[in-house]
């Protein structure tokens, strides 16, 4: 670094420009890229000082997210709390067995805990929807996808695709009216995690005790190009790891949004973009699935803390909408006459032919055929006296699953 670009020098010449007196002169700030220092010189759009919970003095011309990114929260007399202590990361056997560890935290109940979590899904899928539909819902608290309770914290959604103008536009059409929760911060910008992306949201949750969710959108451009005689697998494994060591350090959930590959694969997990590496840093790995022009989807999901599940969602595009649907994936393979005989059982258990096609307006003939069709193949159950029973309960939140 020159004497010309010294941290001293461009903070002191960006207070002296901004006016602002005394200039910063703290030799020791750290500056971590180019883009950072142009991002703090160049910025001509000053957002309002009540904008961010933490204010430093020195910059009230920087948004919140941008504040964290210069180590402003950090090196100012106004860091609202002390940095977290060391975790402890070794026990004997007879110590680890005595120890008793916290629950993990839920960001959304039975679909994100804390750690890495990994959503990925094709192109022009509404990956980006799913996952500004689930910030939204934590940051206010209540209902997320329509059927889970969450509970309120603060988000941070990094949506690195989408300028400003179409941030603003779909956080409308999420919100639906409803006013915005002050606890979501939207950040358009973001350094790779080889230029100190990892450190610049670090910064952001430092300041936030009660983060719950951090959403990236989308990883191809926190992974950062990397040298391209690298081990590929690495160089996934290396970037996804400094997200995952984030979510473990501040025991948050992290969703990481990526794409699938557009071969098919036998096995779901391996339908995710990129290598082994990516999947095996993840904590639990979510695939989400739509046919073109239709309304329905499938969540897939596994992980150390998730148990292995298959959801039925379907997304609303004229409002961005994602909900959970009542039943399984596995109805959404189903004939419309199937689909009215599995509710009609749901409703109301044991019902007989006759009852169902009452409730479902097909005729008696059609029901004998297809309530026998249906037991054989494992979509309703019977009591073997001629009445029917559901196979499916609603979602529950599952708080623990294998360790994969």
């Amino acid at each position: 670094m020159t004497a010309a670009h010294h941290p001293a020098d461009w903070f002191a010449e960006w207070h002296q420009r901004q006016r602002f007196v005394p200039p910063l002169t703290n030799p020791d700030l750290p500056v971590t890229s180019e883009l950072h220092r142009e991002m703090v010189c160049n910025r001509e759009d000053p957002m309002p000082e009540h904008f961010s919970p933490v204010a430093p003095r020195h910059m009230p011309h920087l948004r919140p997210f941008d504040r964290a990114a210069h180590g402003v929260i950090a090196h100012t007399q106004e860091a609202v709390e002390e940095p977290k202590s060391a975790r402890r990361t070794s026990w004997t056997a007879d110590e680890l067995l005595a120890e008793t560890f916290p629950e993990p935290r839920w960001a959304v109940p039975g679909i994100l805990a804390e750690g890495l979590n990994l959503l990925a899904g094709a192109p022009k899928l509404g990956k980006s929807w799913f996952a500004l539909n689930l910030a939204v819902a934590v940051a206010a608290g209540g209902k997320a996808l329509g059927t889970i309770d969450v509970e309120a914290g603060d988000v941070l959604h990094v949506a690195l695709e989408d300028p400003a103008r179409r941030m603003q536009d779909r956080l409308r059409k999420v919100l639906a009216g409803a006013a915005p929760s002050p606890r979501l911060t939207v950040a358009i910008e973001c350094p790779p995690i080889p230029a100190g992306g990892a450190e610049r949201i670090g910064a952001w949750l430092a300041a936030r005790r009660a983060a719950r969710l951090v959403v990236v959108d989308v990883f191809a451009r926190v992974r950062g190009k990397g040298d391209p005689k690298a081990d590929r697998y690495e160089a996934d494994y290396h970037a996804a790891g400094a997200l995952k060591d984030l979510a473990d350090e501040y025991g948050v959930a992290v969703l990481l949004v990526h794409h699938t590959r557009k071969q098919s694969a036998d096995d779901w997990l391996d339908s995710v973009s990129g290598t082994q590496g990516l999947a095996g840093a993840a904590d639990a790995v979510l695939v989400l699935t739509r046919a073109r022009n239709t309304r329905q989807a499938v969540l897939k999901l596994t992980g150390r803390d998730v148990a292995e599940a298959e959801y039925a969602m379907e997304l609303d595009a004229s409002i961005g909408l994602w909900t959970m649907l009542d039943g399984p994936a596995t109805d959404l393979e189903l004939t419309e006459e199937r689909r009215r005989i599995v509710a009609a059982v749901r409703d109301t258990e044991g019902l007989g032919p006759k009852q169902i096609a009452d409730v479902t307006g097909l005729s008696h003939n059609v029901v004998k055929q297809l309530v026998r069709r249906m037991v054989d193949a494992g979509q309703i159950d019977t009591d073997g006296a001629g009445h029917y029973l559901p196979l499916f309960t609603p979602f529950t939140p599952f708080t623990e699953g294998p360790e994969q």
